[in-house]
């Protein structure tokens, strides 16, 4: 497959040019990738008005993926979510009906603060009280009485979750097509599933998400805008504008060539490879299940270990891995999530393997996280996030107002979000998860 970015910037570097264009570093400095960092000069394309190398290299991702259109992001999966509510207000106003979101609770804060400053009215798909915060179980039956009770335009679902969770997209599309509602998913922890036969855009999505960068090897804040072949064809005349709305006007070339070179890796015997190594990252798996790990989720390439059946929190856990040099992508007081690529390999495995066998099994720890509040909706998202706020210490607000989503990133799925009232419950977990401060309205 042809990479028409790369092949473009290379030449534009071997020609050692006088550059009088952005960027300042004039294509030396002290990283030495200064030269194939580029600005839309004349041959570059512009992004998201592309008729060029862009456009050539944009058509050929579409190809791999199945997709009616595909854009790239330079800007992580969180310029596509937005993109994605903008489509789906767009759609809903052409279509003479209010924008109205039916999401599960487990989103990215993204997802959150978008929605609250389109002003999009959001209703809540709650999970259950055996899911924590960062999981929300979707069924096929329970979906379909919200959709019967709320009406909504469209449904967002964030499918793989952090945890590795999988939806069932396929039943779950069905349920939204015949009740004529959009599905959305947000799958930035899952580009590679493509390869599996399990991507949103092979099961009925409309529009979806993918965080290159995540799970394919992508230069960090490379992504992608998918819009299904069986989506409505509004999507593909408005697409490029909703991206350019929230888009920077300076795109990284450096991304763009990785997200162009990435094309032709994936053509080139990547399913074959990566179908190896999941079967070598199973086998891993079930050797340490032997050992007493206990996993969750469904996601091959994330191991995420529920650890205090093993005797430890996931920040210790974590930090026995750390003083063998093995970093992880996340954990906390119950899990740790490890996230495996082909790019790990066979001996990456092995490491991880030795250095979990390692670690001692102790008695399980049988404190239980605290269970999740009951969020009250005090006043809009939009009105509460625009609104005149201070930050507070958690333990002073109890029954204040939530003005801006309080969380780190990883994981970045909000306990609360704009406009719910704080109470002692989401106090304590907050708490428990380790946040200290939150904004409030004033």
């Amino acid at each position: 497959m042809q990479t028409p970015i790369v092949d473009f910037v290379r030449q534009y570097a071997e020609r050692s040019a006088l550059r009088l264009h952005m960027p300042g570093h004039k294509g030396t400095g002290p990283l030495g990738a200064e030269a194939l960092d580029l600005t839309e000069i004349e041959g570059a394309d512009v992004l998201y008005h592309a008729t060029g190398i862009l456009r050539q290299s944009q058509e050929n991702v579409a190809r791999i993926f199945g997709t009616a259109k595909t854009l790239y992001s330079t800007e992580g999966s969180s310029l596509a979510i937005r993109a994605m509510l903008y489509l789906a207000v767009l759609f809903a106003k052409s279509m003479g009906k209010r924008p109205t979101i039916l999401a599960a609770r487990n989103a990215h804060k993204t997802f959150v603060t978008a929605a609250a400053l389109l002003q999009i009215d959001v209703q809540w798909l709650m999970p259950s009280q055996e899911d924590t915060v960062l999981s929300c179980h979707i069924t096929p039956s329970a979906l379909e009485e919200q959709l019967l009770k709320s009406k909504p335009t469209a449904v967002y679902l964030t499918s793989p979750d952090y945890l590795g969770n999988v939806a069932d997209i396929e039943a779950l599309s069905q349920l939204c097509h015949k009740h004529g509602v959009l599905l959305l998913v947000d799958n930035a922890h899952g580009a590679y599933l493509r390869f599996v036969g399990r991507h949103p855009m092979q099961l009925g999505a409309d529009l979806c998400c993918d965080s290159a960068h995540k799970t394919l090897p992508v230069l960090t804040g490379g992504a992608y805008l998918h819009i299904a072949k069986g989506a409505p064809g509004f999507f593909l005349e408005h697409a490029d504008l909703a991206m350019s709305i929230f888009a920077s006007t300076s795109p990284s070339y450096l991304i763009l060539q990785s997200l162009d070179a990435t094309n032709r890796y994936l053509s080139e015997g990547y399913e074959g490879r990566l179908a190896a190594f999941i079967a070598e990252a199973a086998q891993t798996k079930r050797r340490l299940s032997a050992l007493g790990y206990r996993f969750l989720g469904e996601e091959p390439l994330k191991l995420t270990i529920a650890t205090k059946s093993y005797g430890y929190t996931g920040d210790e856990l974590a930090q026995h891995l750390t003083e063998q040099n093995i970093v992880c992508e996340f954990s906390d007081p119950d899990f740790l999530v490890l996230m495996l690529t082909p790019e790990v390999g066979e001996a990456g495995l092995e490491r991880l393997e030795t250095a979990l066998a390692s670690i001692e099994h102790r008695q399980p720890i049988a404190v239980l996280p605290p269970k999740l509040p009951n969020p009250v909706r005090v006043m809009p998202m939009y009105e509460a996030l625009t609104r005149e706020s201070r930050e507070c210490p958690i333990v002073q607000c109890d029954g204040a107002v939530l003005a801006a989503p309080s969380v780190t990133c990883p994981p970045a799925v909000p306990i609360l979000v704009c406009g719910e009232r704080i109470d002692a419950q989401a106090i304590a977990c907050m708490e428990y998860y380790g946040i200290e401060k939150c904004r409030i309205v004033v």
